[in-house]
């Protein structure tokens, strides 16, 4: 990156108290380095700009997301659907708020954290991210562990140990261009899309029904189990080192540092992302309409282990290579979220803490962080704990939530550092209620798994709620 480049454009000399020098810029071996032509048609940009939002949208379609969304379509057919349509909305609101962040300020979420925060703030911020990250690290290793042993018989501790080589991937692609990894991680996607297409045509699913599915039910509200897993739902979905995640990457792409050049980047960036989370919808909407299809109407309503719904697909749909592509399709959601998993570990830590080690070596330890419990578990009680592993890991994940959702409602509405960007009246009644929601469901859900029995009934019974 020329010096040049790395000099504040007069139109960011209102936010010069607020941001640092770029030469303190997120993931610098990748930044500004893919050019978006400043004359060319729209079209062009968008294409310039095409990619993040594919990263990021990984985030959404994980393992982690599997077990919920399956189980949510064996017991209650089509009717979940409409939450996986809402946690998508909140999804792509959040992710454009994540675009504004990243182009407006030239700065991850991390960064703006470090700058604002008391120094034990900014720590209790950073364990909790990496926790979170290693916890979604561990279900995309278990998730790859458990399509590696479907598709080829491999033993789930090898496969866990198996899934360090996609560090080496990352490493090799990061060096030879940013766009490598998002082409691989297109890939992987457009492999994912594919077999669940498939998938769909086998099962033949209910026209009417999966419309009727997107529209919301008073139903899931006085049903308790079905309103749990709907949480379980809107819980799993987003993911918080997503957020610090795309805030950073948007930062890879040179555009004119100018009040029009950064409108346009906003613009096309959040196209992308959307994009990429409808894609996302599609897939998790897929998953639980295969299982609706499937499992809710021939006497399998109990299914909500991943493996039991790959023994189970063949021969209900009555198709040999059922079984096989959601394996594979597994695999490839699996080994997708740990490219963006590891990336995100390194956004981080330089963010919140302005200390940078060789990403190889950032990689190795934010996978170390992943195999050693999932090995250690599963070697030591066996391979049936390995749907606990996947929910412990959406547990820790619920509990990060917050904490990246609150600084980033924050950092966008607030005119002194947003200028003319800042999030209009709309967005913040949009962008508190969702942060509400995900708050107060993400905070039931810890409460319904640790509290005790008879704590939870009495809380319920008091407030005329339905028990989790």
């Amino acid at each position: 990156m020329r010096k040049d480049e790395e000099q504040v454009s007069p139109s960011d000399s209102d936010l010069s108290a607020w941001r640092r020098e770029l030469a303190d810029v997120s993931l610098p071996e990748v930044h500004r380095s893919i050019i978006v032509p400043s004359n060319a048609p729209s079209w062009r940009k968008m294409l310039a700009f095409a990619g993040p939002g594919f990263l990021v949208a990984v985030g959404y379609m994980d393992p982690g997301n599997w077990a919920t969304d399956l189980s949510g379509g064996a017991q209650f057919g089509y009717t979940l659907l409409c939450v996986i349509l809402i946690s998508n909305l909140m999804a792509i609101l959040l992710q454009h708020l994540c675009v504004k962040l990243g182009v407006v300020t030239g700065r991850d979420l991390a960064q703006p954290c470090r700058d604002h925060y008391s120094r034990p703030t900014v720590l209790l911020l950073w364990v909790l991210c990496e926790l979170a990250i290693a916890a979604c690290d561990l279900a995309e290793v278990v998730g790859s562990a458990i399509g590696l042993q479907l598709l080829f018989g491999i033993p789930l501790v090898w496969g866990c140990i198996i899934t360090c080589l996609d560090v080496l991937a990352v490493l090799y692609l990061q060096n030879k261009g940013f766009r490598y990894v998002e082409a691989l991680v297109l890939t992987l996607i457009a492999t994912i899309g594919a077999c669940f297409a498939a998938e769909l045509f086998f099962a033949k699913p209910s026209l009417t029904g999966v419309v009727m599915g997107f529209v919301p039910s008073l139903e899931i509200l006085k049903n308790h189990e079905m309103l749990y897993v709907s949480i379980g739902i809107l819980g799993a979905t987003v993911m918080p080192h997503n957020l610090y995640l795309h805030s950073s990457i948007v930062q890879t792409r040179n555009f004119e540092r100018t009040i029009e050049g950064k409108r346009d980047a906003i613009k096309f960036a959040t196209i992308d992302s959307s994009f990429a989370l409808m894609l996302a919808l599609f897939i998790n909407a897929a998953i639980l309409i295969l299982s609706a299809a499937a499992f809710h109407w021939s006497g399998h309503q109990d299914v909500a282990e991943i493996q039991d719904a790959y023994r189970l697909l063949s021969p209900t749909l009555g198709v040999g290579v059922a079984s096989t592509l959601f394996a594979l399709a597994l695999l490839a959601s699996g080994q997708n979220s740990t490219l963006t998993g590891t990336l995100a570990g390194q956004i981080v830590m330089e963010g919140f803490l302005n200390f940078r080690i060789r990403p190889w070596m950032r990689r190795l330890i934010t996978r170390g962080i992943a195999i050693i419990p999932a090995v250690g578990i599963i070697g030591f009680y066996g391979e049936s704990k390995t749907t606990d592993l996947l929910v412990a890991s959406q547990v820790v994940l619920s509990m990060q939530l917050g904490f990246a959702v609150w600084p980033l409602m924050r950092f966008t509405g607030e005119k002194s550092k947003m200028a003319e960007f800042v999030n209009p009246t709309w967005v913040k009644i949009l962008g508190w209620t969702t942060t509400t929601i995900i708050i107060t469901l993400n905070l039931k859900l810890l409460f319904d798994i640790f509290a005790p029995e008879a704590v939870r009934k009495a809380f319920y019974s008091f407030f005329g709620l339905p028990a989790g």
